[in-house]
């Protein structure tokens, strides 16, 4: 049987303020919106724009904490990189069956910038798989310590 692969990559800005929860086994929990939009030309020279919702999740786990990162540094408007897999689920609601398609968010990365934004100076590229960045470097820092695998090879498959 051949491989399989579930992963989404999306670059989009929060519809919302996340809402983080913790769970009843002491987890916790961030849930957000972010929107992607595509422009393009009618034939008819118009420019058309169509902006699509992604609902996503991210966990804190053992490893690294994405709902507090979630919490603390992204914000309605703030535009992030997110990388996980897509998962689709169906709950009941007043008899109901519901549908939902949901981002498993594993990685995130805050982008945009210091743009006048100082509330996201330090704010570390938050991945599920390597140990907590430390979130205390200061602004216009130079010192790559501070975010553990800046400077790392990545795992990419980059021709370059």
């Amino acid at each position: 049987m051949g491989r399989s692969l579930n992963r989404v990559q999306l670059i989009g800005n929060l519809g919302k303020d996340p809402e983080v929860r913790s769970t009843s086994n002491g987890g916790r929990v961030a849930n957000f919106t972010l929107a992607t939009s595509r422009t393009w030309n009618s034939q008819a020279g118009e420019r058309q724009e169509k902006t699509e919702w992604h609902n996503c999740v991210a966990w804190n786990s053992k490893n690294y904490n994405l709902a507090d990162i979630v919490e603390r540094y992204c914000k309605k408007g703030k535009q992030v990189y997110v990388e996980g897999e897509i998962e689709y689920r169906s709950y009941e609601k007043e008899g109901q069956t519901r549908y939902i398609t949901e981002i498993k968010v594993r990685e995130l990365i805050l982008l945009g910038g210091r743009g006048g934004d100082s509330d996201d100076a330090g704010a570390p590229a938050a991945r599920s798989s390597r140990p907590p960045a430390k979130a205390s470097a200061k602004p216009g820092s130079e010192d790559f310590d501070d975010f553990p695998g800046a400077l790392e090879e990545s795992d990419d498959d980059l021709p370059f």
